[in-house]
């Protein structure tokens, strides 16, 4: 061989090498699988939208740079698209309810209306698709305007999901069938995806219970392995559990992509879940990761999570075997993505989308309702996500709720951390100025529409209540802090090992500078979530004395806010929490 010939082979031979880097491994496969026997898959992912529709309202990942919105999650999910010839879009819940209030106010129909046009395809429920019962849940799958407000364009009715939602574990105790389907298979080059939906177990302490009666919820790795064997019947080996539960893990600030000591429910679900399930892409929790964890066999599971509001895309890079039919784990790949609004463009379909709905919105939402003197927050870091501490926003609830019942007797209020949704923010969102408080703000901070109860409970129950905010071993949150009315105040003494409530002890405990008497009758105001035992408050549950209807929280939040504007923040110190 001549030197020129060597010299053409090497760098022919280099430019082969440089070709096959450039193409997937997924593509290339291993030396032992014939071209085209691998097929790629993309699924993208996210969860707890809540109706996010607004580039305002989802907050950022960073601390700083804004995130999130419909225009851009649909910009970041056409981006994340391209070059991708098999793509499906997929959900873990929490898609509707808890929303703010320009989509609330509405039902949520511009949630909907927002996902179908970003070209959703399957989506699990979450426990907030419960929020209004089971009966609107369907509604918001097969459309048709609201039993009481109607339609809000009649010339446009609600058109209903164009996306599919699963509830594998929601079961009809009389008829032992679901209210929506529990899988969908999709075919990918003529081999056959699942996918199974299903909601946390406990999503019956987490709604009114009056929505969902007559409804169970079932085991989610039980219901998800009782399927396996029916989809192997079908011809399915390549199966996707969407999971509306999650867990929680401690990555560098600002890190969407980590998973770093990984903990909470999703630990023993992974655990549980059959073998024959090659991905879980869950949610619930509104924290991000990307893991890989392993099943029962020793082999990689991806399961991420992407935060919430749709903040974060999860990038599953699934790898298909015509041969077997199934995924190719070994070859499988995950990534989440930070959806930065100052590097995408928005898409102008959702812009048209907001702009549709924003004369209803500016209609009701802008209209004032009082003042605050400074920002009231939630607790923890900057999204208030953490419910385990004591927090001005659910102590100004709790205030409202008591005052507003004052003539029911009501001597105290308790409020649940996971109905105040937002902070009230002193600097002004849009142009009333700051200070004020508009409807659709009031709405955003407490969207329930939950109705008041006062009840007569005794001491003894009501320092069992309080102990009760450590939640049973295993839950998504450890301990859920009790927003409580001005002039009750206690020590708390609470033990928190790797993500459980292990302990607590309650003492101390006074209501206007004298001590609770265990024995006495007090005239308690809670909300009809709680006064239903939601979050594992048993003990509101159980309580058997008459109730007297204190209207509607929302309501009572407003005349709160109308009577004693410009209102400060409460005091964090009603809960003395002890080393």
């Amino acid at each position: 061989m001549t030197p020129s010939v060597r010299r053409l082979t090497t760098v022919l031979a280099a430019l082969v090498l440089l070709a096959a880097a450039a193409v997937p491994a997924s593509a290339r496969g291993t030396r032992h699988d014939p071209p085209g026997q691998l097929v790629d898959l993309q699924l993208l992912a996210f969860n707890d939208y809540h109706g996010h529709l607004e580039r305002t309202t989802p907050g950022s990942v960073d601390g700083t740079n804004p995130a999130g919105g419909a225009e851009f999650l649909s910009a970041k999910l056409s981006d994340l698209r391209q070059g991708h010839k098999n793509s499906l879009t997929v959900a873990a819940g929490d898609l509707i309810g808890g929303s703010p209030a320009f989509s609330g106010l509405f039902h949520d129909e511009p949630s909907v209306e927002s996902l179908n046009a970003m070209h959703l395809d399957i989506s699990s429920v979450g426990n907030h698709e419960f929020d209004e019962g089971v009966t609107e849940l369907l509604r918001m799958q097969n459309g048709g305007c609201h039993p009481v407000d109607g339609c809000y364009f009649p010339g446009d009715p609600y058109a209903g999901a164009d996306f599919q939602w699963l509830a594998a574990n929601v079961r009809n105790t009389s008829t032992h069938q679901t209210p929506l389907p529990s899988y969908e298979i999709k075919r990918v080059n003529n081999i056959k995806v699942a996918f199974i939906g299903v909601t946390l177990e406990a999503t019956n302490t987490l709604v009114a219970a009056a929505g969902i009666q007559g409804y169970e919820f079932l085991d989610e790795a039980e219901t998800a392995n009782r399927l396996v064997p029916k989809l192997r019947r079908q011809g399915v080996k390549a199966i996707v559990v969407l999971l509306h539960e999650g867990g929680s893990q401690t990555p560098p600030p600002g890190e969407v992509d980590a998973c770093v000591g990984i903990s909470g429910p999703i630990v023993a679900i992974n655990n549980a879940l059959s073998p024959a399930i090659d991905a879980i892409i869950t949610g619930h929790t509104h924290l991000p990761y990307n893991c890989t964890l392993k099943d029962r066999l020793g082999r990689d599971r991806i399961v991420t999570s992407a935060y919430s509001y749709g903040r974060v895309v999860s990038e599953l890079n699934l790898v298909l075997d015509k041969r077997t039919k199934n995924v190719r784990r070994d070859l499988s790949t995950a990534e989440n993505h930070v959806v930065d609004q100052a590097s995408l463009t928005p898409d102008p379909t959702q812009t048209a989308i907001i702009a549709k709905w924003q004369p209803l919105f500016d209609e009701s939402g802008n209209i004032p309702l009082g003042t605050v003197s400074a920002d009231i927050n939630r607790g923890g870091d900057p999204t208030g996500s953490d419910r385990g501490v004591e927090s001005a926003a659910g102590n100004l609830v709790a205030d409202a709720q008591a005052w507003a019942t004052s003539a029911n007797g009501a001597e105290l209020a308790f409020m649940n951390p996971g109905g105040v949704r937002s902070d009230l923010t002193y600097a002004q969102s849009g142009s009333e100025g700051d200070g004020v408080v508009t409807y659709g703000e009031a709405f955003t901070f407490q969207p329930f529409g939950n109705t008041l109860v006062t009840y007569l409970m005794t001491g003894a129950q009501i320092i069992s209540v309080l102990e009760e905010q450590c939640q049973p071993l295993g839950s998504s949150r450890p301990f859920l802090h009790l927003g409580v009315s001005d002039g009750v105040t206690y020590d708390l003494a609470k033990t928190i090992v790797a993500g459980d409530c292990t302990s607590v002890t309650i003492s101390n405990v006074m209501l206007n500078g004298a001590p609770l008497d265990p024995a006495a009758s007090y005239n308690v105001t809670v909300n009809n979530f709680l006064a239903d035992g939601g979050d594992n408050f048993n003990t509101l549950g159980a309580v058997t004395t008459s109730r007297l209807d204190g209207g509607n929280d929302l309501e009572a939040l407003a005349n709160y806010l109308a009577a004693f504007s410009p209102v400060a923040p409460p005091s964090t110190d009603r809960a003395n929490e002890l080393p």
